[in-house]
């Protein structure tokens, strides 16, 4: 049995997830600034919080609307999602092989223009 579904983290594909944040949600990138300035996002339901400031900034995790995490191939925020659904947050959901399946599926994002 997979070790995800066993933990009962929920994950979400590019396409759900896209959805789920046209409808009200929000993507948390847990991603570092340098990672985000290279490719970001394309969404404006973003909560930027580095998995190195991620400790101090819990409070900014809102509990009443769905928290969806992000990273660069999803193994990061597997790991802040099971946290925080150990935290008792019931309302996060990990995207599975973040912004590499997300920019794969032709989803929107930011990518920084080369200097001229």
């Amino acid at each position: 049995m997979n070790r995800r579904i066993e933990k009962g983290i929920k994950e979400v594909d590019a396409a759900t997830a896209y959805e789920k944040i046209k409808n009200g949600a929000i993507l948390m990138d847990v991603r570092e600034w340098e990672e985000i300035e290279q490719v970001a996002f394309g969404v404006d339901n973003v909560l930027v919080m580095p998995i190195s400031e991620f400790g101090a900034r819990l409070d900014e995790i809102p509990r009443d609307v769905e928290v969806i995490v992000g990273c660069r191939s999803g193994s990061r925020s597997y790991q802040v999602t099971w946290f925080l659904s150990e935290q008792n947050f019931d309302n996060v959901i990990n995207l599975k092989n973040g912004i590499i399946s997300w920019a794969q599926s032709g989803l929107p994002v930011k990518v920084r223009e080369a200097a001229k």
